[in-house]
């Protein structure tokens, strides 16, 4: 039996001893109080630090198979820990794409063997995330697939997206949208905008997020399949969002941290680090993210976590990859921008970051409880610390906020009724 014992551990306005065994918490004794004797558990101490449930992110790369010099199934979950996540969900864009039920199978095993957290997995809505026709929903929900989507790839027609939606609504399960049409992109490489034109490179439309959106929210309302869209980045996003949701379609949205703290209009030079897809868009689309968040609009916070090779993400945005990394500064760059500020609470932030994603996926939340599952995180809430990129356990170093002074650092993670990160 795996026996692990948490103490010191600030829970609230108390300091507790959890103890848990496999994978449950089995008591929760306040430090001074008389408690069972732990002797043969094996001890870590929490210094007073705070704990919380486990952190959730439903949007991550890890590149596995196929990619492995970026990011590994190893490295991911590693560096998910390290950001102090207990549950991540892994897109289908790897090599060969999860787009058939033997691949899927071949990754919930890989999954299963080679990651330190939970970690489902998505499958494709369509063969190789861009052809017009539709995988076998119906059997890869069967195997246990998580949702389906074709993230990195817009659903093109309007029919492959109907047909997706019907089957995944029979199935109870969720299609997650990388909403993007193609004929609006102009092969850009940042939004289109002022910035883009000061610095001579071409723009993405942001109508290519808001009219794909439109479309599928539609598509939506009539089937009644609960529709999710991925990194929402546009102030028109938002609003159709918010209106959809007023007339009962069942949709939720996750948003970026990037999103949340960067805009166009701070990109001053061709800077690699600044390319991602979506991009980051105008000061007023970032308001209206940040809005859309506090209101509820915005269910959630997801990373996109996408690594890259260091020369992958050097030289111009002309030919630098898309994407960067965000499990291990997701909740430090959160907390200490929303949190520390004053903007909202812990709980808040833990709603966006951990409860809601569980349950917007019909899925048990983490609770730091007797009984419940042992999937929780301890915090150093109280002492700055600098971004570091030689500090990621990750592949991808490919972050913009390197040199952030942050607060919110990870001591402990324990998934699955394991310590799969201690610092």
């Amino acid at each position: 039996m795996n026996k692990i014992l948490l103490k010191n551990a600030k829970l609230g306005h108390k300091l507790v001893n959890i103890a848990i065994e496999n994978d449950i918490i089995v008591s929760i004794d306040e430090v001074d109080s008389k408690h069972s004797e732990f002797n043969d558990y094996k001890v870590f101490d929490a210094l007073g630090n705070t704990v919380m449930p486990g952190l959730v992110d439903v949007h991550v790369h890890f590149r596995d198979p196929g990619l492995t010099y970026k990011e590994t199934i190893k490295t991911g979950s590693y560096a998910a820990a390290h950001g102090g996540f207990t549950t991540v969900f892994a897109m289908p864009n790897v090599k060969p794409v999860v787009d058939n039920p033997q691949a899927l199978k071949n990754m919930l095993s890989k999954n299963s063997t080679d990651s330190c957290i939970k970690t489902y997995q998505y499958a494709s809505i369509s063969s190789n995330l861009d052809k017009s026709d539709n995988t076998d929903i119906a059997a890869m929900a069967e195997l246990g697939a998580i949702a389906f989507t074709n993230d990195g790839h817009g659903v093109q027609t309007a029919g492959v997206m109907y047909k997706a939606m019907l089957e995944a609504k029979k199935h109870n399960k969720a299609i997650v949208a990388h909403v993007e049409d193609d004929s609006l992109i102009n092969n850009g490489v940042m939004n289109a905008g002022q910035a883009a034109e000061k610095l001579g490179l071409p723009g993405m439309n942001s109508l290519s997020e808001s009219s794909q959106l439109a479309r599928d929210l539609v598509l939506a309302y009539k089937t009644g399949v609960h529709y999710h869209v991925a990194h929402i980045s546009t102030a028109e996003s938002v609003t159709l969002v918010r209106i959809a949701k007023s007339m009962g379609v069942h949709v939720t949205a996750e948003v970026s941290p990037h999103h949340l703290l960067l805009d166009d209009s701070m990109i001053s030079m061709d800077n690699p680090m600044m390319k991602m897809n979506p991009p980051l868009r105008s000061p007023k689309d970032r308001a209206a993210l940040i809005a859309g968040l506090l209101d509820g609009t915005i269910d959630m916070v997801a990373t996109d976590h996408a690594p890259h090779s260091q020369e992958e993400k050097t030289g111009s945005m002309l030919t630098a990859s898309f994407g960067i990394v965000g499990l291990e500064t997701a909740f430090s760059l959160m907390y200490t921008k929303f949190v520390k500020s004053g903007l909202v609470s812990l709980n808040t932030l833990l709603n966006w970051m951990s409860y809601k994603p569980l349950k917007a996926f019909d899925l048990a939340i983490n609770k730091i409880e007797i009984g419940a599952k042992a999937n929780l995180t301890v915090m150093d809430l109280n002492h700055a610390y600098q971004i570091d990129a030689s500090q990621f356990v990750s592949k991808g170093k490919n972050s913009p906020f390197i040199g952030e002074k942050v607060f919110g650092k990870t001591l402990i993670t324990i998934s699955k009724g394991n310590v799969a990160y201690h610092i």
